[in-house]
């Protein structure tokens, strides 16, 4: 038998008969639909104990799909039987049939561990129903005083969602974190005991009885620890389609792109073009008058006015200019001091003669 799973009810001694027989046993159903419940559970702490190093690896999910299937044909079988109801009592209920009301519980927990990633949500939402449904009917039997929470609001706006609440509701859920982890821990203590007991067959049918119990009372927990973390889950899911949408573009006319520019240098006159053309890689060289008229046929191209020259700057002052560059240029005696001076400096390191800092 797989560890947590439930123990068939031994015979009676004397010590306590239930109330009304099981309605599963009567039906003639009890061998398939105690099977169906032992083949989900053991399926579902399979897939918890699984080694593989990702949950979505075919073996694991497969035991998946596999317990899934077990569940759920459990879950309408129950169902059909109407094993149970609002209006009886837990008194009412047979010790066999107890063990039923973890189908919900389990389902959920084994919807939890699909992966697709383009049905999380909705894998999410039905997780979330079989866990409301669980707590609910452990309510209407009288095994938990507290009500499933609701849904989060649709609109990420709206007041009370997760993003928004307030330290008080905070500080209080974190309380309530703290004593169901020790409520946990408590139960699980309890089942390892008792459940030690009834595998070694000296149990009476009330003690089975109250490992059902037991074993109900730890699901409770787990529901509501896990409908707290699909809440959050969602919220985040919300969040990252909403970036999506923001960041998705336009349906509109998309703009126009424009070729990238190629690097090239930019030069005063033709004399310039020529020295900084020459050497290998050289890059394409433009004179100033040239990129000039370039973009004055690529705007009008475009239908754009020509960039214009600053108001200081025409030929006039860049004839000036070009004609003190040759003067200076032509000047050999400054020329050979420029020659001196850079010959000096190939001999001479930086600070070389400056003696007014020295010790």
């Amino acid at each position: 038998m797989a560890e947590g799973a439930l123990p068939p009810l031994p015979e009676a001694h004397g010590q306590v008969v239930p109330s009304r027989p099981s309605m599963a046993e009567a039906s003639g159903e009890g061998p398939r639909l105690p099977e169906l419940l032992e083949t989900g559970w053991r399926l579902l702490e399979e897939v918890e104990a699984s080694t593989e190093p990702s949950s979505g690896a075919p073996s694991v999910q497969a035991k998946v799909r596999q317990g899934l299937g077990a569940l759920q044909r459990a879950a309408a079988m129950v169902e059909e039987l109407e094993l149970f109801s609002e209006n009886e009592e837990l008194e009412e209920l047979a010790s066999a049939d107890l063990k039923y009301l973890l189908v919900p519980a389990l389902l959920g927990a084994l919807t939890l561990r699909q992966v697709e990633p383009s049905r999380r949500r909705e894998h999410l939402e039905s997780a979330r129903r079989h866990f409301c449904r669980f707590l609910e009917l452990c309510r209407s039997y009288g095994l938990s005083g507290a009500r499933p929470p609701p849904a989060a609001p649709r609109e990420d706006g709206e007041a009370g969602s997760a993003a928004q609440r307030s330290l008080l509701a905070m500080a209080s859920s974190r309380q309530a974190k703290i004593e169901r982890y020790k409520q946990k821990k408590e139960l699980e203590n309890k089942l390892a005991s008792l459940r030690t007991f009834v595998e070694s067959g000296q149990a009476d049918e009330e003690q089975v009885r109250e490992l059902y119990l037991l074993q109900a009372q730890k699901w409770i927990t787990i529901s509501f620890e896990e409908i707290e973390s699909i809440d959050q889950e969602m919220v985040i899911l919300k969040s990252r389609d909403t970036m999506k949408q923001s960041s998705a573009p336009p349906h509109g006319p998309s703009r126009q792109v424009r070729t990238p520019l190629k690097p090239f240098i930019l030069t005063r006159d033709a004399a310039q073009a020529k020295v900084f053309g020459a050497g290998y890689p050289g890059l394409p060289t433009m004179t100033v008058n040239d990129w000039y008229d370039q973009k004055k046929r690529e705007e009008a191209a475009h239908g754009q006015s020509a960039p214009q020259w600053p108001p200081h700057t025409n030929d006039e002052e860049l004839r000036k200019e070009q004609q003190e560059k040759i003067k200076e240029e032509d000047d050999e005696e400054a020329l050979q001091k420029a020659r001196d001076w850079d010959d000096w400096k190939d001999t001479h390191p930086r600070g070389y003669g400056n003696r007014q800092n020295m010790g």
